[in-house]
């Protein structure tokens, strides 16, 4: 199975720690978080790993050349400017027909080989891991209706929402709606398949996950790793 793992970011959120090091490179416990996720893309069966890089890239070969021994088919794909989530997968010349997309700053202990086996079993052409975030409202909540009547009130509401977890699996097909050398989002990509009624589906993730962008996030991601560790390297 292949894999790409997004790691081109500036990681501006994560100042001023990323002044020196690529957020993927940062360390959580013994390990950087690029680490951990490659580790744990060889327990769940791939064998062949994409680094897309742009930001300090020289830092990420240095680190992976000096580390050899995670028995993985290593390759790079570098971004000369910034071309969003979704773009560099046109720098890519050898891509299977079903392939795993990944940002390389997130902490999570997701099952990579069911999510690829529910996008095959699905036909789909995209697949996004979703996680349930809640958002609680402080206040009292009114729906209006006609002239501003009140026909509805709930106070103080928790509201539900699946947010993508960065986590993606694709069908070659993809390609055919990604523009060829410029900046494509992965919400454009998600306006564009919606558009067209295409074949997305999301696969709910009950498990552990944190998106590592900010410095009270990687102050969690340090503690929590250290303390489900057996979780993230199984």
């Amino acid at each position: 199975m292949q894999a790409i793992i997004l790691a081109g970011g500036k990681g501006r959120r994560l100042l001023p720690y990323t002044t020196v090091l690529p957020k993927p490179l940062m360390p959580i416990g013994d390990y950087s978080i690029l680490e951990v996720i490659l580790r744990q893309l060889k327990h769940y069966g791939f064998g062949r790993v994409t680094i897309s890089t742009g930001y300090l890239h020289e830092l990420i070969h240095a680190y992976l050349n000096s580390n050899k021994s995670l028995g993985l088919e290593l390759s790079y794909s570098h971004e000369d400017s910034p071309l969003g989530t979704i773009g560099p997968l046109r720098l890519l010349e050898k891509l299977d027909d079903t392939f795993l997309v990944m940002n390389g700053d997130i902490l999570t202990d997701i099952n990579y080989r069911n999510l690829i086996e529910s996008h095959k079993k699905k036909k789909a052409v995209a697949t996004v891991a979703t996680y349930q975030r809640d958002v609680n409202i402080d206040f009292g909540v009114l729906e209006k209706g006609a002239d501003q009547k009140i026909v509805a009130f709930k106070e103080k509401p928790t509201f539900h929402f699946d947010v993508s977890m960065g986590v993606y699996v694709f069908s070659k097909k993809i390609l055919d709606y990604v523009p060829d050398g410029e900046p494509f989002g992965f919400d454009q990509l998600m306006y564009t398949l919606t558009g067209e009624k295409a074949a997305v589906y999301s696969y709910p993730h009950t498990g552990y996950w944190l998106d590592i962008g900010r410095p009270d996030d990687y102050a969690r991601s340090i503690e929590e790793f250290e303390r489900y560790k057996d979780r993230f390297l199984p």
